[in-house]
């Protein structure tokens, strides 16, 4: 048991971590994609 508790406190943690920075990081990026494909839109609209 307390072996099980050591790999929780050590692992834990960071996955934690990495799990909420992935979570923002996609909101980010998919908005990041949208701007994008909006701005190709708008320069096949001044051609």
């Amino acid at each position: 048991m307390d072996n099980f508790q050591s790999i929780i406190a050590n692992l834990g943690f960071p996955i934690a971590i990495s799990m909420y920075l992935l979570i923002r990081i996609e909101g980010k990026l998919q908005s990041l994609t949208d701007s994008i494909n909006e701005l190709s839109k708008n320069i096949i609209k001044l051609k």
